[in-house]
């Protein structure tokens, strides 16, 4: 029997079988014999341990009378049933169980004499809050659902932890206030369910003993170790991981596999595939992952361990290769040469699941075991209930070492800015003189800032132009052949006449990612061979066909008016903001050299780097810091405002979203002189590339709303000093009239690998005239006056 513990809590517990005994009574005053004779022979022997009625304070009186404490919960623990259920009596949430079933006990007895079972996840603070939740439904009559999973950890003899659900009844408990509780108004309930993290109010508001819980509970508890596992597959996938983290992966996932499959001699590997080579290749975002596909071979060729027809099943039809006893399998193909590997590496039996996605093979997960027929194609199918969120995650492993290649890319220098051209000519001048091989420029402790004009939905109005496009070709094409077949009528007209009829109507609704080339290709293809054949005898066909050939656009023989209409918005828009940046930033680098890049997407973005190492200069001062974090707010606002008073003139309409990203610890930078391109180091730096990529797309936490809006500055930031320095800032550019006078303040929804991000929003003063640009002293001023 497992007994309370020493937790603070609001209750005294009594435990009571005063409501089976009432219930006993009623059954020996029935006119059923049997079942007369039966109650009368229990509440006899109750009666001789008052306790069971009264309320069980010492619990060692539990196990002087476990047999007679059996027999009066026998209705609710039926002996046929023992071998099956896992049951047991307890007080919901304390540490207090027993009355085993069989079955219960055998898991208990699996588990070893030194198993501790404690729920899951369950802190003391959890424990008292809960007791007091279940004080204001049992006592109070309210209804709050204060339920969630609830699961024990329990190892099997095998030593494979198995996860089991807890479910509480508690139809035999009772909650009395004592001489020690206090009442507890509505107020008190509005003010606790405002704070249930809040440990210290509950405890105000329901002393320690102050209650008394009186019966017992019944707690059943059934199988979820595989739904459980994939829970925490998913939490693993799902959490961002810590270089400390790291090492721990690989076991962690192992864990879980063999929870899913309860056997203990399971291992995992992973193989990941390079396309265009079509070799194996070490798995790009875990190294710890071994293969046992290519077993430390360098670089081997897939179809050299894969015969074809595997390969292919494992590509095409997406299904699992399993090899149930690789010995027999080696016999059967005795130039099999992965089964001559598997063997070398004690594997006897193996399950090969491919990563697909989008008809890509990203790489193969290999479960593998030491024991024949352990692994096979019945149990392989456990793998469907995992493989998804697999897949997924690998592939977002995937995009975002893409993501990362393609910021290095983009950063890749043609010429070397002033701010560092120092250092270029420092490093150039000692290996003239001494002819030592060229060194890596190194700036370390530099403090970045970025900040981005984006213009907002331009994947969706590129979209829409492109569809503009295609229904004004293929309706041109149509009204020619309209004409040529009201000159002369032939079936092949009509056919053609149909056909771009139907391509309209498909167009009418959502345009797919292949619609375009299919129509471009079919026109091509079936349609200007045609027209250039064509000798219309009609004036009007002539004209129509001329026109047509005369407005395509030469580069992509398609109607383009509409995208190019958005091609020079997205121009203009770009040069004109890249413009104001590159003005505005000659005038910042008096204040204090700094280094500068900027580059354009569907909008316009820039980095800054400051800091000592970047300068040869005066020493660096926090104060340089602040003032350009102030000089690019400031700078933000000029580009809104220009952008606003340009927007009128715009081909095509369009608005923008602006944002700053505040990192307030420094980062090292580095210039690789092979690679010609300024790369960011540290994993930390990593971090800090990965927010820039995606923060823009980010939604406020708890809502499908976007950080960024049109007309407003987003400022996102991790600290509680970065949010009281921007504060300033705002007041600042409220006074001078830039800013208004609504300013929201938000969490933002976890990123991969990044948490606990806030953001400041604040919306734009538009003014036609040119803005002054203050300093970082004459905020400090404006303070002191």
């Amino acid at each position: 029997m497992i007994l309370e513990k020493a937790i603070d809590n609001p209750f005294e517990v009594q435990i009571s079988f005063h409501k089976l005994l009432e219930n006993l009574e009623a059954i020996a005053a029935a006119d059923v014999d049997y079942r007369a004779h039966y109650a009368k022979g229990l509440l006899e022997a109750a009666a001789a341990v008052p306790e069971l009625r009264d309320g069980i304070r010492d619990f060692s009186t539990i196990k002087l009378h476990t047999e007679l404490i059996r027999n009066l919960l026998a209705d609710l623990f039926p002996t046929a049933l023992t071998n099956n259920e896992i049951k047991a009596i307890t007080i919901p949430f304390h540490n207090i169980t027993f009355n085993y079933s069989t079955r219960f006990q055998q898991i208990l007895n699996n588990a070893g004499p030194d198993f501790d079972m404690e729920v899951r996840d369950f802190t003391d603070e959890s424990f008292y809050v809960m007791s007091c939740c279940m004080i204001l439904n049992g006592y109070y009559g309210y209804n709050f659902d204060f339920s969630k999973p609830f699961f024990y950890d329990i190892p099997d003899a095998a030593g494979i932890m198995r996860h089991y659900r807890i479910l509480y009844n508690a139809d035999f408990i009772e909650i009395f206030p004592t001489e020690k509780s206090l009442p507890i108004a509505a107020e008190d309930v509005d003010l606790l369910i405002n704070n249930f993290d809040n440990v210290a109010l509950w405890k105000e508001k329901f002393p320690s003993k102050s209650w008394i819980m009186r019966g017992f509970g019944i707690m059943t508890l059934y199988d979820a170790t595989v739904e459980s596992a994939v829970s925490n597959l998913k939490t693993n996938l799902l959490t961002p991981k810590n270089e400390a983290d790291k090492d721990n992966i690989h076991e962690s996932f192992q864990n879980i596999f063999r929870s899913i499959f309860r056997f203990n001699d399971l291992h995992i590997g992973y193989s990941a595939i390079d396309a265009v080579t079509n070799h194996f290749s070490v798995s790009p975002f875990e190294k710890k992952i071994s293969s046992f596909l290519t077993c430390g071979n360098d670089d081997p060729d897939c179809d050299y361990f894969l015969c074809h027809t595997s390969l292919s099943d494992l590509i095409h039809e997406k299904k699992y290769f399993v090899i149930s006893d690789v010995e027999q399998f080696l016999k059967d193909n005795p130039d099999a040469t992965l089964a001559k590997k598997l063997l070398d590496q004690d594997v006897r039996s193996a399950i090969f699941a491919p990563v697909v996605k989008n008809g890509n093979l990203l790489g193969i997960i290999e479960l593998v075991s030491a024991t024949k027929k352990r692994l096979n194609t019945i149990n392989s199918n456990k793998l469907d209930i995992v493989m998804p969120y697999l897949v997924d995650t690998i592939d977002r492993y995937y995009s975002e070492i893409n993501n990362q290649i393609e910021a290095l890319i983009q950063k890749e220098y043609t010429t070397i800015h002033p701010s560092v051209y120092w250092k270029f000519r420092e490093e150039a001048h000692s290996h003239l003189n001494d002819a030592s091989s060229l060194h890596e420029i190194v700036f370390n402790n530099v403090y970045p800032l970025f900040g981005q004009i984006d213009i907002k939905g331009s994947s969706d109005r590129r979209n829409a132009t492109t569809k503009e496009d295609i229904i004004e070709q293929v309706s041109l094409l149509k009204s020619i052949f309209e004409s040529i077949n009201t000159g002369k009528k032939l079936p092949i007209f009509e056919q053609k006449i149909f056909e771009l009829s139907q391509y309209l109507a498909s167009l009418n609704d959502e345009i797919k990612a292949d619609s375009e080339h299919i129509i471009q290709n079919y026109i091509r293809s079936e349609i200007h061979p045609v027209l250039k054949l064509h000798k219309p005898e009609r004036p009007e066909t002539k004209q129509l066909i001329e026109s047509y050939f005369e407005n395509l656009d030469r580069n992509s023989d398609t109607v383009y008016a509409a995208r190019k209409k958005y091609d020079a918005t997205v121009s203009i828009i770009n040069k004109k903001m890249a413009d104001i940046l590159d003005k505005k930033q000659v005038e910042a680098q008096q204040y204090y050299p700094h280094y500068y890049e900027r580059f354009k997407t569907d909008g316009v973005e820039h980095n800054l780097y400051i800091g000592n190492s970047i300068t040869n200069e005066a020493e660096f001062d926090f104060l340089y810091l602040y003032n350009l974090r102030l000089w690019q707010l400031q700078v933000m606002c000029e580009m809104e405002n220009q952008y606003h008073l340009l927007q009128p003139s715009l081909p095509y309409p369009m608005e923008v979203a602006s944002l700053i990203l505040v990192i307030n610890l420094p980062i090292t930078i580095r210039f690789r002189m092979d690679e010609k391109r300024f790369d960011v180091d540290g994993s930390y730096n990593a971090r800090y590339e990965v927010i820039k990529k995606r923060i823009d797309k980010a939604f406020i936490k708890g809502s499908t709303e976007r950080i960024t809006q049109q007309g407003k500055i987003t400022i996102v930031y991790a600290q509680q000093e970065e949010e009281q320095e921007y504060k300033r800032y705002i007041a600042f550019l409220q006074h001078k009239k830039r800013l208004g006078p609504k300013v929201e303040f938000f969490e933002i929804e976890d990123l991969q690998g990044v948490s606990g991000l806030k953001g400041i929003r604040v919306e734009v003063l538009y003014d036609e005239t040119s803005q002054k640009l203050y300093s970082y002293g004459e905020l400090l001023k404006e303070i002191e006056n």
